[in-house]
């Protein structure tokens, strides 16, 4: 969501530097992280960010506008830590799960408690009168489906699955596991069971890999 740059009007002088706006971004987004969009006021977000309401508009425009970018940014932060995870040379089965441990990290780090997904936790509940929020939250969506569907792509022309295998289908199954974790994890099972859900959801999803790859062993 772009800013507004070019008001100087004199209401807008005391607009903090942009340094500031990041930690404002920032702790605004463990505002909502905590009590939701609708559950979050302004008043709140300007406490928890030092800024006055009239600052907060200045730098971001309106409580709806700074979510869609806390929300935006939430997005480009997940779906980097999951590509990366996948886009590593490591067998199928531990690229996913270093997929599932970058996601287990984002839910677990939240001080003293388990935020689970931002998007889960707090942009699910808006779609149905959202707009906005809900195509952001349908585009994330895609991106993580494209990305498994991207590695599956690559472990099946690599041999590492069966040649008839779909990978359009296993990305859902993936995509589905990671969306499990994080509603497990918002509810509060602990991250050793989340990380052996994963663990299992990977034995079943690699459970397409040839059969002579399998059972090989060493000479």
């Amino acid at each position: 969501m772009a800013r507004k740059k070019n008001d100087t009007s004199p209401s807008r002088r005391g607009r903090p530097p942009a340094y500031d706006a990041e930690t404002a971004l920032k702790r605004a987004t463990e505002a909502f992280w905590r009590t939701g969009y609708s559950g979050t006021s302004l008043d709140k977000v300007a406490a928890v960010t030092g800024m006055s309401p009239p600052s907060l508009y200045a730098v971001f425009g309106n409580k709806h506008a700074l979510y869609l970018e806390a929300l935006a940014h939430y997005w480009e932060t997940s779906l980097a830590a999951t590509r990366e995870a996948l886009a590593g040379d490591h067998p199928l089965d531990e690229a996913l799960m270093l997929a599932y441990e970058a996601a287990l990290s984002i839910y677990f780090s939240g001080r003293g408690t388990t935020r689970g997904c931002f998007v889960v936790g707090t942009a699910v509940t808006e779609v149905a009168e959202d707009a906005e929020i809900r195509n952001s939250v349908s585009a994330g969506l895609r991106a993580i489906d494209a990305d498994f569907e991207a590695r599956f792509r690559r472990a099946r022309d690599e041999g590492e699955l069966k040649p008839d295998v779909d990978p359009a289908a296993l990305a859902i199954l993936a995509a589905a596991t990671m969306q499990t974790i994080a509603i497990r994890a918002r509810a509060g099972t602990r991250r050793a069971e989340l990380r052996e859900l994963a663990r299992k959801a990977v034995d079943a999803i690699c459970g397409c890999r040839p059969e002579a790859r399998q059972d090989a062993t060493p000479a």
